[in-house]
């Protein structure tokens, strides 16, 4: 693979290359046939008679007169005059060589600044240097898809969070309201006063929660996620999570069922796995139909084991499959205020399923949506 890459970077190069070595064989070329018409009119002698005519017309002199200056000034030097014009020859078509060259060097300057530029034209070059406007047409084209992204995810953080500002307002005024309820009857029924109490404390953890999600935007842009690996009972893992959220799921009709071996093990960091899986599982719980089972199956294949979370749901298009790991992505546009998230859930999962060495991946047909977790199995 590695000799046919080179193969091909070879061919690639290769126009260039050859117009370079014809060009430089062109100014060799026509060096040597200057220097041979030197020799010829020159050295030959073949070239005096001109000289003393000139002489004669410039000077004013006589033949005789005008021979002597030839013979002596002209071919009494006739080997420095030679060497002279061959330097002199030389250092013209060098420069007339590297004059050419700077051409290119302008063409791939005008192409950089083409990549600086805020438009869409595609760098056109010289057809010998097709490989290099390849070359700047690619990094052109991934850094407007890096500048399309980027404006992508800010347009997204931005939208969060004007949404969770607006969100924050409803339940901080109802903790308010209830508290300068039960502020203001102080001998209000029991019954009443618990049921303004429960609200309260209801509308507080939504609030909390909210706060929770501005504190993740934060965590998540630092990059500062760190594993502490250890040897994990995978099984009792998913058991132990399937438990904790239970009172999630059945409060939607969903119930887990958990077809794993007993005995599997990975070497992971405990506390950010349990982070992957319940932020799998809770996304589950919340886009599942009512009444439905979410199944949690595992596969060993070699040294990896794959943990698979089905569960029965709208079917969601291949377009939002392929966002659905971006950060402030969430497959719910409408931003319902008890469901909506941050969109940072599944993001996270896949940068600390990265940092594992392992990979997440979504499939979604026949109204049933499964993520797979593969993980590289403890020694």
């Amino acid at each position: 693979m590695d000799i046919k890459l080179r193969f091909k970077k070879k061919e690639d190069y290769a126009a260039f290359q050859s117009k370079l070595m014809w060009r430089f064989c062109g100014i060799i070329f026509i060096a040597f046939l200057f220097v041979i018409a030197l020799y010829l009119f020159v050295w030959q002698q073949r070239v005096g008679d001109w000289i003393v005519s000139l002489l004669k017309y410039f000077m004013r002199v006589e033949h005789e007169k005008a021979f002597f200056i030839y013979h002596e000034y002209f071919r009494g030097y006739r080997e420095i005059f030679f060497a002279t014009a061959i330097i002199l020859v030389f250092i013209f078509l060098l420069w007339r060589l590297f004059r050419w060259m700077t051409r290119y060097f302008k063409e791939i300057n005008q192409g950089i600044d083409s990549l600086l530029a805020d438009n869409k034209e595609e760098i056109r070059l010289s057809p010998e240097m097709l490989p290099f406007e390849k070359k700047l047409n690619a990094v052109k084209l991934t850094l407007e898809q890096r500048k399309a992204e980027i404006e992508l995810a800010e347009q997204r953080k931005n939208d969060l969070v004007m949404y969770l500002a607006h969100d924050i307002r409803t339940p901080l005024t109802s903790v308010i309201g209830y508290l300068n309820l039960l502020e203001e009857e102080p001998d209000m029924p029991i019954a009443q006063r618990s049921k303004y109490t429960h609200i309260t404390l209801d509308k507080a953890y939504r609030l909390e929660k909210m706060i929770d999600e501005f504190f993740e935007i934060t965590r998540y842009n630092s990059q500062q996620i760190k594993l502490s690996k250890e040897t994990i009972d995978l099984y009792y893992m998913l058991v132990q999570l399937a438990d904790e959220l239970s009172p999630a799921l059945l409060a939607h009709g969903n119930t887990v069922v958990i077809n794993a071996n007993e005995n599997l093990s990975v070497f992971a960091d405990a506390d950010k796995l349990a982070r992957v899986f319940s932020n799998i599982l809770k996304n589950a719980a919340a886009y599942s139909y009512p009444n439905t089972e979410i199944v949690i199956s595992t596969q060993e294949t070699g040294e990896q084991i794959i943990v698979s979370f089905q569960n029965k749901g709208k079917e969601i298009s291949n377009e939002k499959l392929s966002s659905l790991f971006d950060k402030f992505y969430r497959v719910d546009e409408s931003r319902v205020s008890d469901t909506g998230g941050t969109g940072l859930g599944l993001a996270i999962a896949k940068e600390i399923i990265v940092l594992h060495g392992g990979a997440i991946s979504v499939s979604s047909e026949n109204d049933t949506i499964t993520f797979f977790v593969q993980l590289p199995m403890a020694n």
